[in-house]
């Protein structure tokens, strides 16, 4: 399961379509090195995005 304290180079693995959401959720900075060894939590944060949206999200799709 994602969580709010897995990183965003975790959740590429997790989840073969995290790419696609994140960069739905306007993350445009997937190949950005800080990007990997963030969040997912820091990267909502950041983006100004839903955490539980965004987890909803790369948790069921």
């Amino acid at each position: 399961m994602i969580t709010a304290d897995t990183l965003i180079a975790d959740v590429l693995n997790i989840n073969e379509n995290a790419a696609e959401i994140l960069i739905d959720f306007g993350m445009h900075c997937l190949g950005c090195a800080i990007a990997h060894q963030e969040t997912v939590g820091e990267a909502a944060a950041v983006h100004g995005i839903n955490l539980d949206d965004l987890l909803d999200a790369l948790n069921n799709k």
